[in-house]
């Protein structure tokens, strides 16, 4: 029953996450829930593992399908890779209790902006990809993938926001793009936990399955139902993001 639950969850996850980012909400709270005895580390690990493979698949669907620009898309990636692990080294120097409000105050200004700018992110302008362009996704890449190594939740949300706010994407041009920047981020993360020996694979395998299935459900209704579609999900995951930082500095 267990492994039905924790696969179920890692479905969901996977849909949610292939769309606007965020699965790491469903899927690692459903992990501490399920399997209560393990080591935190072992269940980050096991979550990494299963949820790489769904935004492996995702990022597939989206690149056979959406225009990628690449020459922003590159260096990002590159950056956010290099940069997660330097991340991951200075996590164990700051207390998470000092990131939490920092990134509730990012949350609230992004949600804000977005609903004042009603035509954020519904239309696909990109700008000139010109050499300021790239040292900016270098930039926007680095920073992410620093902030996806020290601390974690929401990378794939400001991902998507950054590359509508600055190269006038779409949301869905934006989520296609953050998919790939965040695979690389969760491939830096993983090779951290396979080389520990922090992943259950009994668990991870069954749950990487499920979480690819539902990423092939998400990322199709996201391309089907356009930038508006994937807009409003934006919009719901960051409220849901908003409750959870507060809720978790009021506890």
């Amino acid at each position: 029953m267990e492994m039905v639950f924790l696969c179920l969850m890692a479905f969901f996850a996977g849909m949610i996450d292939s769309a606007v980012g965020g699965g790491g909400l469903i899927q690692l709270p459903a992990l501490f829930n399920g399997l209560p005895t393990q080591a935190p580390a072992t269940l980050l690990g096991t979550n990494k593992f299963a949820s790489v493979f769904g935004t492996a698949s995702a990022t597939r669907s989206f690149v056979t399908r959406v225009r990628m620009a690449w020459g922003l898309i590159l260096p990002a990636t590159g950056a956010a890779f290099l940069l997660s692990f330097v991340g991951a080294t200075a996590a164990s120097h700051v207390p998470k209790q000092v990131m939490k409000p920092v990134v509730l105050v990012l949350l609230i200004a992004m949600a804000l902006y977005t609903l004042k700018k009603k035509d954020l992110g519904r239309l696909h302008k990109p700008t000139a990809i010109t050499a300021r362009e790239k040292r900016l996704a270098l930039l926007i890449g680095g920073g992410i993938g620093f902030y996806d190594g020290i601390f974690g939740p929401g990378t794939g949300t400001f991902l998507i926001f950054l590359f509508v706010r600055c190269f006038a994407f779409d949301f869905l041009h934006a989520s296609a793009a953050a998919k790939v920047v965040n695979l690389a981020t969760n491939i830096a993360a993983l090779s951290f936990f396979v080389t520990t020996g922090n992943i259950l694979y009994a668990v991870s395998i069954p749950m990487a399955l499920s979480n690819i299935v539902g990423a092939q459900v998400g990322s199709r209704i996201a391309i089907k139902g356009g930038a508006g579609l994937v807009r409003v999900l934006f919009l719901i995951l960051v409220t849901g993001l908003i409750g959870k930082f507060a809720y978790d500095m009021l506890g």
